[in-house]
């Protein structure tokens, strides 16, 4: 009887991450490209593509790694569980802030599915292209992805599948890291286009506490006698990932009297008003 050899080793933390996956790749070739496109995606290269990576690995050949992407005997979802799994067990049970972040990246052409003339929210504006729903845990300092879902736009559905907005996909992401036993004392958010109400509202429901960024002409109908009021602004050093630190000011706006949920106001420059506006 034939013995499996061994997978070939590449670098010791990528070996030990890797090998955890190991048993859902039935060919320990298939293994290997899972091990080496680890390599390519964490290189320093400036474009992740299949054949960049291909040179950078010093393989012969891109079709190969194209194969064990879509013609390789393993299972995404599978992958998908494995990793979920984990992270949940280092967790040990402990709570997370929860961010829901929609985010896409420009395409030429619409050979890739879904791919739509729409926002691209790390562009800042309408481009060709594709965007998904994220979710991350942020825990001591570290963020880290949790699961996303390709957003599918109207025009580019195919026949077996089922529109959903991007507040509905956020609302599945929820659901399914709560079946999973995934705890998150706050969720951080941002609102699209006219989403800003409903995904508050599911929020509410799951019963959460939020700080979502909703658009600036956000407001609501005031009865005659309510006003609308501000507090002082207050000054506070906003810290960044990276340690640097800006200048910035907050302050409360009251649509006529204090709700359930209160709305806040940040700006870098009072004078020319250029602000984020936040409830809570």
């Amino acid at each position: 009887m034939a013995r499996t050899r061994e997978a070939i080793p590449t670098v010791t933390f990528v070996d030990d991450y890797c090998a955890v996956y190991q048993y859902l790749f039935p060919e320990v070739r298939s293994f290997e490209f899972f091990k080496w496109l680890h390599l390519g995606l964490i290189s320093d290269i400036p474009r992740k593509t299949l054949p960049a990576i291909t040179q950078y690995l010093g393989l012969s050949n891109h079709q190969s790694l194209l194969h064990f992407l879509t013609e390789s005997p393993w299972q995404v979802e599978k992958l998908r569980n494995q990793r979920l799994s984990i992270i949940h067990q280092l967790l040990e049970g402990r709570n997370f802030t929860l961010i829901i972040d929609d985010t896409g990246d420009k395409k030429k052409g619409k050979t890739t599915d879904y791919v739509d003339r729409q926002y691209i929210g790390n562009l800042g504006t309408i481009e060709n292209g594709i965007v998904s729903v994220n979710a991350y845990a942020f825990l001591d300092g570290l963020i880290f992805p949790l699961i996303f879902k390709i957003f599918k736009p109207l025009k580019r559905l195919k026949p077996q599948d089922t529109f959903k907005t991007k507040t509905q996909l956020a609302t599945e992401i929820i659901q399914e890291l709560q079946e999973r036993g995934f705890k998150f004392d706050l969720v951080l958010a941002d609102t699209v286009y006219e989403e800003c109400d409903s995904l508050m509202n599911v929020l509410n429901q799951f019963q959460l506490n939020f700080i979502v960024a909703i658009r600036s002409n956000y407001g609501f109908w005031l009865a005659p006698s309510q006003r609308l009021r501000y507090t002082r602004w207050k000054k506070f050093h906003k810290l960044f990932c990276r340690g640097k630190t800006e200048e910035s000011y907050i302050r409360e706006i009251v649509f006529g009297k204090r709700r359930q949920i209160r709305y806040w106001q940040i700006t870098t420059d009072r004078e020319n008003f250029l602000t984020t506006l936040l409830c809570f």
